[in-house]
This record gives C-alpha cells, structure tokens and sequence, in this order.
C-alpha cells in the first residue's frame, strides 16, 4: 500500500538517502516500512540498526508500528530512540574514553539551572540567567570546547557565558555528571579522536535512520557523520518547512549539508498528503512558497475540499476566547466531533490563561499540554535525587536536594560550612561529610544528624551492589521512612493520595524498565531523558497547547489564536528580518488540522495596563483568498454560524440541567 515515492525510499540501499517528507506525507510509516525491508532481506541484522528520533513518543510509537511489522523477535533487537538516549547509551559504554567514571549522573534542567545559577552569583538576575544558560547550551551544541568558546566570544554576554562555560564543566567533572548537551557533545568528541571508537562504533550500527532530519543542531549532525562514515549507509528523513527550533540551536541548513558531504546522496520527495483537506493544503502551500527552498515541493491530497478557513476578527483577547469556546461547543454539540478531536493553538503559553476562563465558564473540557511533567513533582524529583546520591556519591546537586528530605535539622549555615571545606579539600559535599574535621566544626546537633545521613547513604550503597533497581528504590523508601515524611507533610487527604500515587508510578516504571541485570543509576538516567510530551494523554478534552508542541500532531479541527503581527509573528522575529521560521510555525500549526480550521486576531492588546492597537498577521495576506470566510464577508452564513452557535450553548444548557 505504498505509494511509489514511499516505495523508493523503502527499496533504496545501496547509499546515503535523503527523504524530503511533506507534513502528512507518510514519513513514520516509510521509516518503519525500510527497517522491515532491511531486516526481512538480510540486508542488515536488526542488532546493528538504529533508529533515531526527537522525542521518546515518537521513539515508542516507531518501535510499535516496527514489532507488528516484523515477524519474531527481530524487533526487540532494534535500537529506536532519541538522539539522547543514544549518547547515553554511547557514554554508559564509554565512560572511560569520556573522562567518566561507572555510575555518572544526568543533571535534569533544573539542576542545571540551579548550578549556572550558582555559578553566576544571585545578584545575576532571572533573564540574565535565561541568557547564560541560553548560550551555554548552544556552545555545547556548537560542539565547543570551553577553550574553544572563549575564542569564538566576540559580545561581552558571549564572554561571560564562555568564562561560566569553563567553571560549570569543571564543577561536573566534579560531580562525576553530565548535562543533556553533553550527551551528544562528549560522544562526538569520543569518535573525532578515537579512530578504534569510531571504527567500532560504525561495526556496531550499520545502519542508521534518523527522522526529523531538519531539527538537527550542530553536535547531532557531526554525531550522524562519525556513526554513518564515508559508506553513508543511512536514510535521513526530513522538512525544511518544518524547521521551527532555530532557538534550540537547530539548522534546516544541514539537510543541504548532506549534499555537500555526501555527493553520491539520492534524494526521495514525499508530496502526497494523506491527512488535510485540499483548502487547508492549498494554504498550507501559498503560505510557505513565500520562503526560499533549497529543495522546493508542492503537497497535494486527494481529500475533498472542505469548508472554507475561518478567520475572526475580536475585539480582545477575551472576546477571542469566547469565541472559540463557542465554536469548539459548536463543533461538538452540532457537528459532532469529540473534544479531543479539537485543538487551540497559540504562539507562547501566556495565551492559554484567557482560553482556560472561557472554556471553564462554557464547560468545555480542556488538557493543557505542557503543565508540570510528572517528572518534575517533588517527590519523584525526590526519590530520582536519593537513587542518584546513592550510585554517586560526587553528585552535589542530589546531595543538596535530599540531605534535609524527610526533615534532618541539617539547615543553610551547616551546608554552607560544608561547602566550604568541600571547596577547599576538592571533594563532593558527601566525601566532605565523612571527614571527622568537618563534623568537629559544627554543632553537636546538625553534626550527628549529618553523620546519621552519612551513614544512610553508606548503607544503601552497600545494598545498591546485591539489589535489583525496584528493590533498591524499595529500600530508599524503606529506610528514608519517605512515604511516611509524605503522609505527614500533606493534610489534604487528596493531595496526600496523589502524591503517594506518584510515588507508586515511579515505581511502577522501575519494574517496567528493569531487564534484571539494569544498574539503578543507569535507570534513574534513563528517566532522566524523558519529559511531559511522552505520557501526556489528557482523555476527550480540547487539547490546549504552543505551535511548537503541536508538531507531529493532528486534529480533525486546528483553531490558531494570537493571529497579530507581534505575536505571530513575533515582535523580536518582525524587529531582526526573522520571518522565515515564524512562517514555517504557522505552516505547522495549519497542517496539523485534517478538516476544518480557525484563525482567530484581537483588534486589541493589553500590556501592563496599557491598552493598544493591533493589526492583523501579515500572514494572513499571504493565504489564498478564495478559500477563505472572513467575518462580515457573508453576512448571512455569518448569521446563521451565530444561530447553530447559540443552538449548541443552549443544548449544553439543557444537558446540564438534565
């Protein structure tokens, strides 16, 4: 059932190919489809195949589509996963040739913030901080050393990120840690020097597909070049147009680097679009001809046209909300449409708080994706923090997070006092705690609570080399007496439920993920990778979420608030000539939608009490005329949208009433 560019792509191996995949265009299954054809010919034994993508969601639905297509046990072989996973996997393996020792931790976001925040000084304030963090990340993106970024500093901010560059590496190699950048930076710098790495490496997979090809930055290009070598036996699949995280560091530029480097590189496009009607394609591709294209395409469906595109005129940002509270209960009460069939879309997550309000009041069940992760919930970050400190006695941040959880009267002056001469001896604040001379110089009461913590910790260790990891986790909870420091910290009986439930999660994924012979520590950095977007099922609800996050998604019906010059495209893109990527953002948010789709723009705005004009997105010009239905174009379809609108809030008036 492929269609005969899909069926190129799958069939073609005798070198390097590049797949142009349209949005909707089949690209997960072509994907799947070419690692059943490897394996099932005996082109490539399914132990030297790996599969790479962005997100453990998209890792887990490709390795689903990829047992059901294989017969046996070869999938399980398989290596589908993200970029991340695979550097750690590559560090776990080659600790010793990365300058790690056995049993390294992975710093989560937030320890990282918490550690360039420290380094920084707390006089630095909070956007300062974003702005440091912001460049240190693409410096490891870049594939920099610290040395070398302080070369390539030419702004005094880029100076200041570099010098911090340097003092926060060093203070991991103090933890025995790594940070999610150096996961993909460490294992290029491995490969570029080591030719016996590279070598086997490349024997250890012979194969390589990597999906969304276009989100690359530059340390996950050069790893894709020292896995594939000068054979080049990979299939890279991706979309320029789709190219919307500049500001993460990727570069839609390296799909043309490909050629450069690979000038025997077939290319495959991929414009059938299975998923939108012909009007939402048709805008879609008058839309994005705007930009320039190394590699042009034009999508086509064989869907019926549809109904014409929405546009909204309101009056604020309020009014727009009611308005789409209005047409979602439309939509769902009159044309029947489940809730989750529906989704706003916005540019920044500030825009979700009056489309809350108004779905509230209309009783419109919504999910707002990108709330707080599990992963991020205390308790969890808490027994992550404890698993961490016991398999590494040098990670400080865990240290910090847990000495004074459940309660030890272990307060700042104690730790500060402890930091000090942790300092000074060049140790990690758990080495530093064992030392007799740094009990002598504290108080008798946080001294002996210190050494009772000690002395936790030694204990679990010693068990952590007998026990599996759920039964490691297990003795945590155990000896810590952490549930019961829950149960007490929570009055709300609810509350105290949920976090306990929590708790009983984690530890379920534990049992799920243990194979019997895992290392906890390698488990707890394996959770470590994951985030909110890979468990996040929010049931029948309108999905509430930002145009990057809608990436990869797709509903029966798209409505896209925020549709005003300043917000999309943004302000700072209008200001510095960056228009292109806002243009690929709304060409994402457009295509995500099969059948019916909304734009929506506030003639008003409100900053900081000030009320102000705004004008329609220049976008918006930009769109095919004819297919679409501006307000008061058509006075009486308008009428009659009003009469099915009040029809549908009436029926859902009557429905609760009974």
């Amino acid at each position: 059932m492929l269609n005969p560019q899909q069926r190129a792509a799958v069939e073609y191996v005798d070198g390097p190919l590049l797949v142009l995949a349209g949005a909707g265009s089949g690209k997960t299954r072509v994907i799947s489809e070419k690692i059943a054809h490897l394996v099932e010919r005996g082109l490539v034994p399914p132990a030297k195949i790996a599969a790479i993508t962005f997100t453990n969601k998209a890792a887990r639905e490709m390795r689903e589509r990829v047992a059901k297509r294989i017969k046996g046990d070869a999938g399980d072989a398989l290596s589908v996963c993200t970029f991340h996973a695979l550097g750690l996997k590559f560090l776990q393996i080659e600790h010793a040739r990365s300058g790690l020792r056995r049993g390294f931790s992975v710093l989560d976001a937030d320890d990282s913030a918490g550690l360039v925040k420290e380094l920084a000084g707390a006089a630095v304030k909070s956007d300062k901080l974003f702005q440091l963090r912001s460049l240190l990340s693409r410096m490891k993106s870049d594939s920099l050393t610290p040395e070398q970024a302080l070369d390539a500093a030419r702004a005094p901010r880029e100076l200041e990120a570099a010098q911090l560059y340097a003092a926060y590496q060093k203070r991991l190699a103090a933890f025995n840690a790594v940070d999610f950048d150096d996961l993909i930076r460490l294992p290029v710098a491995v490969l570029e020097r080591n030719e016996e790495a590279r070598l086997a490496w490349r024997e250890r997979i012979r194969y390589l597909l990597v999906d969304e090809c276009q989100d690359t930055n530059a340390a996950q290009y050069a790893f894709l070049k020292l896995l594939a070598g000068e054979r080049g036996a990979f299939t890279c699949v991706g979309d320029d147009d789709q190219s919307i995280y500049a500001w993460r560091g990727a570069d839609p530029g390296n799909l043309d680097k490909l050629s450069a480097d690979y000038p025997k590189l077939r290319v495959v496009k991929l414009e059938q679009n299975y998923r939108c009607a012909q009007r939402v394609l048709r805008a879609a591709n008058t839309l994005i001809a705007n930009n320039p294209h190394a590699h042009p395409k034009k999508l086509w469906s064989a869907h019926p046209d549809g109904e014409r595109i929405r546009i909204l005129e309101c009056r604020d940002t309020e009014h727009e909300a009611e308005r789409v509270a209005s047409q979602l209960l439309y939509l769902h009460e009159q044309r029947q449409l489940a809730w989750s069939d529906c989704a706003v879309l916005y540019r920044g997550n500030h825009q979700a708080r009056p489309l809350e309000k108004a779905l509230q009041l209309a009783r419109v069940p919504y999910h707002l994706t990108g709330a707080l992760s599990f992963l991020d919930r205390a308790e969890v970050k808490d027994v992550l923090a404890y698993l961490r400190l016991v398999a590494n006695p040098d990670d400080d941040a865990a240290f910090l997070r847990v000495v004074n959880v459940p309660r030890r009267e272990i307060g700042a002056t104690t730790l500060e006092k402890l930091g000090e001469l942790a300092q000074s001896k060049h140790l990690s604040l758990l080495r530093a705690a064992h030392s007799p001379a740094a009990l002598q110089q504290l108080a008798a009461r946080p001294a002996s609570a210190l050494a009772g913590f000690v002395e936790l910790v030694d204990a679990l260790h010693a068990e952590s080399k007998r026990l599996r990891a759920p039964e490691l986790v297990e003795a945590i909870l155990h000896r810590t007496r952490y549930l019961e420091h829950l149960a007490q910290a929570s009055r709300d009986p609810a509350l105290q439920e949920r976090r306990l439930g929590n708790v009983r999660e984690l530890m379920d994924w534990f049992r799920a993920m243990d194979s019997g012979r895992s290392r906890a520590s390698d488990l707890a950095a394996q959770l470590a990778l994951l985030n909110h977007a890979d468990n996040d099922d929010g049931g029948d609800a309108v999905r509430l979420m930002t145009l990057h996050a809608a990436k990869g998604l797709e509903f029966r019906c798209v409505h896209i608030v925020g549709c005003e010059d300043g917000t999309l495209p943004h302000e700072g893109a209008i200001d510095e000539g960056r228009l292109d990527e806002e243009r690929r953002l709304l060409y994402v948010g457009i295509t995500r939608a099969k059948e019916f789709l909304h734009l929506s723009y506030s003639a008003q705005g409100r900053r900081c009490g000030q009320v102000f004009k705004q004008k329609p997105s220049r976008f918006l010009d930009e769109l095919p005329t004819a297919d679409l239905r501006r307000d008061g174009a058509d006075p009486e379809a308008d009428a009659q949208v009003r009469r099915d609108v009040a029809a549908a809030q009436l029926a859902k008036i009557a429905a609760m009433l009974g």
